[in-house]
């Protein structure tokens, strides 16, 4: 394997070596593969991407950045198993997600997909190019020949820990882990590996096959981790499966990829929101995260630092104890590169807690690609999921791992006096955001909560808008949570009271992981509060969501019917 970096960030290079010919895709702005991309086409299928519909096996993508989920990765490997991964990957900048991707398809498949960092003169011009070739360190096109720079990982300021690792001293898996992390660390133009104290594991859900694939894979090596790693949700209820109507098939294989890695030591907490356990981290503290709306809520609200790991580096970090000295892991690399103003509408109904994922949704295509420090919230009063619904949506939308919100976050008063552009996010803007997210119809056949995981203080706010209301007969609420939630809900009597009601709880898995038949799939109707659902939703279930506050939901779920205008204050 070639591994191959510039300590020169704003030269054209190679990442990872290998020939590549064939058409250029060309993507304007960032794409998460997660959601975004069908593992079994390789079709385009995120219905907010100016490429929908296209396909990309078989070519050149060229895009600035990844943008959203860290299960990218995954998706991508899906693809170039199965033969149907792009020829080559053309960024204009670092990447980490489908770079590790590929990565992990060379060093532990053996399978070659060439990755390009160019700079942005080299990008304009390859981006007027129909087709490319990869040959020789050099990129050719029609008329030009782009030279691309490289250096080995001698560069790297390795402890006698990570060379140990490197000498196999603990094993193939552990020595291929260190591989992967060495890499990683060359493309972030790392100096050295720092040391994290917890790991949270996203590769968890069985979306394709080759998420089983590699974590079986690496049990098979004699994979353990070494520092305290929560788990993501899965895509089973770990349980009661058997009861579910899904295929025992499928069951089965999503029961071994959750044994997978429990069987390495990981934490059986399946829960995209690890940072509503009692054991979380604290501020300042280095972690190694993946699960976008994870590492954005854990930097921005908590103050601790993680990258957005892709999918299967967590695992890696986990075994390992360390991660690449870049990005957020220093103070330099926390800073705002912009100042996005929110003008809010005096009329906003503080009650109508639909403005925070709508927030998070614009910041992101804001800042696709870099920390925006907000203004303009200074005399709000957002709470815990108020904050957590606005971070996953800005995941969604953006690939950095965190935000500056003024007024509520623990290091937004450093970056007020930097010389850094300044946008502003008007009523217009929200209200744009509201009906891109609201293309579904009317009449609701089914309301999801819990995208990232209902807290307690959700289940609290629901069994009060219920009272003693039932669900209408045609309408299902169903709401996923974490069990240590559940656990809680049931010792204050919460649970009972929405059964009551007609509400369903499911532990251990996510919207973003069901598929039918625990989707329902005589739903036509969809709502939900979470921006972050509201954006993949059409993407993984092949329905249009309508996007609400919690009240707006259980309304909803009441008549079977959501509105077709937005609220009063984005009129």
């Amino acid at each position: 394997m070639k591994k191959e970096h510039s300590s020169n960030e704003k030269s054209s290079r190679l990442i990872l070596g290998g020939h590549a010919k064939g058409k250029i895709i060309f993507c304007p702005e960032g794409l998460s593969f997660w959601g975004g991309v069908d593992p079994n086409t390789g079709i385009i299928i995120d219905v907010h991407h100016p490429n929908h519909g296209d396909c990309i096996s078989g070519k050149c993508l060229l895009m600035p950045t990844s943008r959203g989920s860290c299960s990218g990765s995954g998706v991508l490997l899906e693809l170039i198993l199965n033969q149907l991964g792009p020829t080559a990957l053309i960024f204009r900048e670092p990447e980490q997600i489908l770079t590790l991707g590929a990565i992990v398809s060379d060093l532990i498949f053996d399978i070659q997909i060439p990755v390009i960092y160019l700079s942005a003169k080299d990008y304009e011009k390859t981006s007027l190019a129909e087709s490319i070739e990869l040959k020789n360190h050099q990129l050719i096109l029609p008329n030009q020949t782009i030279g691309l720079s490289s250096t080995d990982l001698e560069s790297l300021n390795l402890s006698e820990v990570d060379r140990s690792f490197l000498r196999g001293d603990h094993g193939p898996a552990a020595k291929a882990a260190i591989e992967t992390i060495c890499v990683m660390a060359a493309v972030e133009s790392a100096q050295e590996l720092i040391t994290v104290k917890r790991g949270h594991i996203d590769g968890c859900i069985l979306a394709h096959n080759a998420n089983l694939i590699f974590a079986e894979k690496m049990v098979g090596l004699g994979a353990k981790i070494t520092i305290p790693t929560t788990i993501n949700a899965i895509s089973v209820d770990r349980e009661n499966w058997r009861n579910s109507g899904i295929s025992s098939d499928f069951g089965e294989r999503a029961s071994r990829l959750a044994d997978a890695y429990t069987s390495m030591g990981v934490k059986s907490t399946f829960t995209c929101a690890p940072y509503l356990l009692n054991e979380g981290p604290v501020f300042g503290e280095n972690i190694g995260w993946s699960e976008s709306n994870a590492v954005v809520f854990a930097n921005t609200v908590i103050g601790a630092r993680t990258q957005k790991h892709p999918d299967y580096l967590d695992l890696f970090i986990a075994m390992t104890g360390r991660a690449p000295a870049s990005g957020v892991y220093s103070p330099s690399g926390r800073k705002a590169k912009t100042n996005i103003h929110v003008d809010v509408p005096t009329n906003w109904d503080p009650d109508d807690e639909v403005l925070w994922p709508l927030l998070g949704w614009i910041l992101g295509r804001h800042a696709p690609d870099h920390i925006p420090l907000v203004t303009g919230l200074e005399h709000l009063n957002p709470n815990t999921d108020d904050l957590k619904a606005l971070c996953a949506a800005f995941g969604t939308t953006s690939g950095a791992p965190m935000l500056h919100i003024f007024g509520h976050t623990p290091e937004a008063l450093e970056q007020v006096n930097q010389e850094i552009p300044i946008e502003t996010i008007n009523q217009d803007h929200l209200q744009e955001a509201w009906y891109e997210l609201n293309r579904g119809v009317s009449k609701i056949d089914l309301v999801a909560i819990g995208s990232p995981h209902a807290s307690i203080d959700e289940l609290r706010r629901l069994v009060v808008l219920f009272g003693n209301k039932k669900c209408h007969a045609n309408t299902q609420m169903i709401i996923t949570t974490a069990r240590s939630t559940i656990a809680l809900a049931e010792k204050e009597e919460i649970i009972a009271i929405l059964e009551e009601a007609g509400v369903k709880l499911m532990p251990d898995l996510c919207w973003c992981s069901i598929i039918e038949p625990i989707f329902p799939p005589n739903v036509k109707g969809l709502m939900t509060n979470s921006g972050k659902y509201a954006h993949y939703a059409h993407g993984l279930s092949n329905r249009h969501s309508k996007l609400g506050s919690l009240k707006e939901c259980v309304n909803a779920a009441l008549t079977g019917f959501a509105s077709t205008e937005p609220p009063q204050w984005l009129i």
